[in-house]
This record gives structure tokens, C-alpha cells and sequence, in this order.
């Protein structure tokens, strides 16, 4: 058992907070009971998640994408009000790690998607250094690497290029971070990989000439959050699952 204040504080050092300036806050956003048995882990905190972590016994829900984020509407409404409300009436605690946990240089989401795909980042690119990349001991064709991303994600992916393309340096950044396509490009690679599509990233990655892989904003998040609850739960002898709420997108 751990005090949330000593699991928050902890958490917060590993997680490097203070590095970066991001969207929302970063650690314990909701507060709820004190002694810390049981984490779930989790991409988003919507309902289906906050229900499933209270069936299963959760203290601590830990997730990605938390709540209040810059510019929305602050007033507790409608699914905010709703989400809140139930996190309260169960007295669970919420803790959400955003842009920290995409660039966590052990833990984080691009480590963790580049562990899945058999490719370790040799450098780092763009704001926050957030674009990973990695250079492929012998080159493969763009159909065996988008082949290895559909068998490791389990679902298909959407490809902008040619799969007879021969793919050398790979570049990648989980979630929705297609803008990062010309970061990708300017450091040389064949391939970047993100989550999300946007209608100008057809047209971005014909004009530079780089493939572009959208394997979905969900699938690609999934494996930092898992990371980040399994090293709390050895860090302090806690139980820790990961309820993996289904999202197409």
C-alpha cells in the first residue's frame, strides 16, 4: 500500500513534469481516497474506463488522456460533470500523464510503440523531441513493415505511398501527431508512423516524397501507459491492470 501523496510526488519526479509545457495538467487531477492498493491503467478516461477500473476494485485510475484541457469550456457539465461526479461518488483517484509519457525515454509511448515493432530509436526530432526514429539494420519493402505494424496493433492501417517503397530510416510518434510529417522529412526518412490522418497529410507526404502510416491514435497509445503502471506497481508492491477500453480512431 502507498499514500496517494507519495505515489503523486513519485510519480511526478519520473515523469519529468517541469520539461514540458502541454495541454493540460499533468499528474493527479482528481482526488479521491487516500491509500493506494490497486492501479488501473488506461488510454482515455471516459465512462466505459471509469466503470470498468470501479468493477474492478481500482484506488487509482491511470490514464493518458485525462481531463481539462486548455480551451475547453470550463464549466462542469454535461460528460465532464458526469465523469466527475462518478469518480467522487467512489471516492477514485485520477492521474493522467499527456505529452510526459509520449517522450519518457524508458516508459514512454514512443519507446513502447518502437519495443512493439522491433525498432530502437537512435535520436529524437522535433518540438519536445518528440518524433523518434530509427535506422533498419537491412532495408524491407513498405508492404513487410506495414505487415509487422497490422500483426502487432491488430487492425489495418491507412498507408499514403508506394508498398514496394524500400524503407531504411524509419521516424514515428504515437497518437495524433501526423503535423510532425515534414520533421520526418527533413531528417531523412523513408516512413513516419503516427496515429491520425489529416486531409493535408495526403498531400505532405506525396510532395516530400515520405510514406506516411496512420495506424490509429488509440492502438499506438496503449503500450506507455501499460509501462508507467507496471513499473508503479513494482515500485510499491501494488496490484496493477490494464482495461483496454476499444477506440476505431
Amino acid at each position: 500500500m502507498v499514500k496517494i501523496s507519495e505515489l503523486t510526488h513519485y510519480t511526478q519526479q519520473l515523469m519529468l513534469v517541469e520539461r514540458f509545457k502541454d495541454y493540460c495538467p499533468n499528474g493527479l487531477q482528481i482526488e479521491g481516497r487516500q491509500d493506494i492498493l490497486k492501479i488501473v491503467t488506461g488510454v482515455t478516461a471516459s465512462m466505459a474506463l471509469l466503470e470498468a477500473a470501479q468493477q474492478a476494485n481500482a484506488d487509482i485510475i491511470l490514464v493518458h488522456h485525462g481531463y481539462f484541457w486548455r480551451s475547453e469550456d470550463a464549466r462542469i457539465v454535461g460528460i465532464k460533470r458526469n465523469r466527475i461526479a462518478y469518480l467522487m461518488k467512489h471516492d477514485l483517484n485520477l492521474m493522467a500523464y499527456h505529452l510526459p509519457l509520449d517522450a519518457h525515454p524508458e516508459l514512454g509511448n514512443n519507446v513502447q510503440f518502437g519495443k512493439l515493432l522491433g525498432l530502437n530509436a537512435i535520436d529524437y526530432a522535433g518540438d519536445e523531441n518528440l518524433v523518434a526514429y530509427a535506422e533498419l539494420e537491412n532495408a524491407i519493402t513498405l508492404a513487410d513493415l506495414l505487415q509487422k505494424i497490422e500483426d502487432r496493433l491488430q487492425r489495418s492501417a491507412m498507408v499514403i505511398g508506394d508498398k514496394n517503397k524500400m524503407i531504411k530510416k524509419v521516424a514515428w510518434c504515437t497518437g495524433a501527431a501526423q503535423g510532425y510529417i515534414e520533421t520526418a522529412a527533413a531528417i531523412g526518412a523513408d516512413v513516419y508512423i503516427s496515429g491520425e490522418i489529416s486531409e493535408q497529410t495526403t498531400h505532405q507526404a506525396l510532395e516530400t516524397g515520405v510514406v506516411y502510416i496512420s495506424a490509429g491514435h488509440h492502438a499506438t497509445e496503449r503500450y506507455g501507459i501499460q509501462a508507467l503502471g507496471e513499473h508503479l506497481a513494482a515500485k510499491f508492491n501494488l496490484e496493477h491492470q490494464f482495461i483496454d477500453i476499444n477506440n476505431p480512431v
